[in-house]
């Protein structure tokens, strides 16, 4: 088997993590689970605010950045042509 550099796979992990964020059903999960906690909170608010997520992540640190990682990948399978990341769902929720 061939190595591949840790930087390859954190990148298609990150990369992955951002299309999940964007989508319609994450987009309104969030604002649910974001609205009881902060009433009146607008939905096309956390849809923007989510479609920003590039400028968002390179505001956070590295370790706000893997806290947020740990929370959603429970691993990376690596196979001889493709990469398999396992979601934790419960990660979504929190």
């Amino acid at each position: 088997m061939r190595r591949i550099p840790a930087a390859e796979i954190e990148s298609a992990v990150i990369d992955q993590l951002r299309v999940l964020l964007r989508a319609p059903e994450i987009i309104v999960r969030t604002w649910r689970a974001a609205w009881q906690s902060i009433p009146g909170l607008d939905e096309l608010e956390v849809r923007e605010t989510l479609q920003q997520l590039d400028h968002l992540w390179a505001e956070l640190s590295p370790a706000e950045r893997t806290r947020i990682v740990q929370l959603l990948v429970e691993g990376v399978d690596v196979g001889h042509d493709c990469a398999n990341i396992r979601l934790r769902t419960e990660g979504l929720t929190s």
